[in-house]
């Protein structure tokens, strides 16, 4: 293919992405929500700005709802965003050595999978962050087909891991892991490497802790950043009730009745400890302190409880099959379910959430697609992304080996991080906590399927070049001086015995030899 048709093909991909996209989101107009999509705009309207979610996305959505009276346009936005990333990766895979046409393929009919489609137009923080991530594993991927760290690919980076950040309490863990694991690979400007990943995982905590407050915006309530912690302890009082004191009893007992801290006490989720009738998120965060010290015991006298609680809750980033319920979407016409004392704060124009498709056949048949996928049985394959993940791993891993460069690994590296970040802390089961692994992992499919050839064919040829007889001819044997003369053919003349050249005829007199003089004496 020439260079001026890859900018051609490249733009008929990301058009073709775009509009099945659109069709999706004129399907789900605004877009899909679910509670915490309502807590993103209802503090902006309502008041005080808090930074529980995404600073930057409820901004956006509070954008979108000031300017336009409605949402759309953030779903919208994410769909353009998001067929973008899918054509860059697609092409930086196709540079990596990735099958060209099956590749497009396969970026053409991603978008019509819920998890692609769907995901894109609902309005959730986790959807730019996935798109970072996607663009962030295309930066990875160019830098290896390069073979160089370029100083655009570490501006991109940069940006793309302070993204990640911006967009998710977690993504400065998700950056550092991404960024120590292409440290390893890459053979060229590690230092810059890590100084650009340093500056990007810290850029979002600085402008938590510094720039935020002095705008206004009150910090995240400490029942937010330490939920996944009061999960711990229900899970512990469920299990090993004899560890709690009588003055640990009473500080749970403070926060909400015992039966539900027991009730509460699965592993899988924090969501029914907190967000279920009985849970007092006021004594919660003032007794915060409290709560962390008693988990820092049970850290230390039970940390087998702990730790498979971790495990448990974190099943979504390694376990294929279902562990608990996978949640998937709400799907629920409105807000009034959120909403309410105890629940969301109210807000006028609250309406806003509510789907108001622009064709209702389409939306038909969208639900109808959408809802067949949520079977469990296609957990695994649609919904989990640790299936994905090991799917990234290993196409990674057989392109290094098929190119023989070890820097092919890096375009796993955002993979990687987001599932160690997940599997360490993590509230639910999910899918959108891990969506980028599902995504990426199946734009390498190609690259899986050419590197496996790739590799095969190597191996049929070495196989080949030991087996075949040998090319060239037998080396001549020397002649052996003890071997007997051959004997001759009568009336056949030796050729060694023919004279090579045509003697000379003499025509000077032979000389006589000089006879011995005799001694006449002797």
């Amino acid at each position: 293919m020439t260079s001026d048709s890859r900018p051609r093909g490249a733009l008929t991909i990301f058009l073709v992405v775009q509009a099945i996209l659109a069709v999706w989101w004129a399907a789900f107009h605004p877009g899909l929500f679910s509670r915490d999509s309502v807590l993103y705009l209802s503090h902006t309207m309502a008041g005080p700005w808090v930074s529980d979610h995404s600073v930057v996305y409820d901004a956006l959505m509070w954008l979108s709802f000031t300017v336009t009276g409605d949402l759309g346009a953030v779903t919208f936005a994410q769909t353009t965003a998001m067929a973008a990333a899918l054509t860059y990766l697609a092409q930086s895979l196709k540079a990596l050595g990735a099958p060209r046409a099956l590749t497009t393929v396969v970026a053409l009919l991603m978008p019509l999978a819920p998890p692609v489609g769907a995901f894109t137009v609902t309005l959730w923080k986790d959807v730019p962050f996935t798109i970072c991530a996607v663009a962030v594993a295309g930066v990875c991927a160019r830098v290896a087909a390069r073979r160089a760290v370029t100083v655009p690919a570490l501006l991109a980076l940069g940006a793309l891991f302070a993204a990640l950040g911006l967009f998710r309490a977690n993504g400065f863990l998700v950056t550092g892991l991404a960024v120590a694991a292409l440290a390893v690979v890459v053979r060229t400007a590690r230092v810059r490497l890590l100084v650009v990943g340093g500056i990007a995982a810290a850029l979002p905590l600085a402008l938590n802790t510094m720039l935020f407050p002095r705008l206004g915006i009150a910090p995240a309530s400490n029942t937010y950043v330490y939920h996944t912690a009061y999960g711990d302890i229900a899970v512990a009082y469920r299990e090993r009730p004899e560890l709690f004191t009588g003055p640990d009893l009473a500080l749970l007992e403070s926060v909400a009745p015992l039966a539900h801290w027991r009730d509460s006490g699965t592993c899988h989720t924090v969501s029914p400890l907190i967000w279920r009738n009985g849970f007092s998120w006021t004594q919660a965060d003032m007794r915060a302190s409290e709560l962390l010290a008693l988990w820092r015991r049970l850290l230390v006298t039970d940390p087998a409880t702990v730790v498979a609680a971790r495990w448990c809750r974190g099943a979504i980033a390694w376990r294929p099959e279902q562990s608990g319920v996978t949640y998937r979407f709400s799907l629920q016409p409105d807000a009034d379910a959120y909403v309410g004392p105890g629940k969301v704060a109210d807000f006028p124009g609250r309406e806003v959430f509510s789907l108001r498709p622009l064709n209702a056949e389409l939306h038909r048949a969208a639900d109808r697609w959408l809802t067949a996928t949520l079977e469990p049985r296609y957990d695994w394959m649609l919904w989990r992304g640790a299936s994905w993940a090991y799917l990234c791993y290993a196409a990674a891993a057989l392109a290094a080996w098929a190119l023989r460069d070890r820097v092919v690994l890096a375009v796993a590296a955002v993979v990687a991080g987001q599932q160690v970040a997940v599997l360490v802390n993590i509230s639910a089961q999910d899918f959108r906590y891990m969506a980028a692994p599902i995504v990426i992992g199946m734009l390498m499919v190609p690259l899986l399927l050419g590197s496996a050839g790739s590799l095969l064919a190597q191996g049929v040829r070495a196989l080949w070049r030991r087996l075949r007889p040998a090319a060239t001819p037998p080396a001549e044997r020397e002649d052996d001086p003890t071997d007997p003369l051959p004997e001759p053919v009568p009336g056949v003349a030796d050729p060694e015995d023919e004279p090579t050249q045509p003697l000379e005829e003499i025509t000077q007199p032979i000389p006589a030899l000089p006879h011995p003089r005799i001694d006449q004496d002797g």
